[in-house]
């Protein structure tokens, strides 16, 4: 029975150092893993952050439009009276 347990401890100690080795190999592509995703979420806010600047330039570039409409619509049904009483 003594000379099994030499045996065992050893056994035991290489299992245990290819587990060790496991987990850190596992660690290793878990932390690489972690690293590339955080990289992708850096890129996403930086296009985050990009597309609400263009989409804030859009919005500041639209405002007159309304405006404009309104003004040449305006300038249309004045031509449009003066056209008609000038007929008469």
């Amino acid at each position: 029975m003594t000379e099994q347990a030499p045996h065992n401890s050893a056994t035991v100690t290489l299992e245990l150092e290819k587990l060790r080795g496991a987990v850190e190999v596992g660690f290793a592509r878990v932390d690489g893993s972690l690293a590339l995703l955080v990289q992708r979420s850096d890129q996403t806010d930086g296009r985050l952050a990009d597309h609400e600047t263009r989409l804030d330039n859009l919005e500041r570039g639209r405002w007159p439009l309304p405006s404009l409409a309104a003004l040449i619509s305006l300038a249309a049904v004045i031509v449009s009276i003066w056209q008609a009483t000038a007929a008469h």
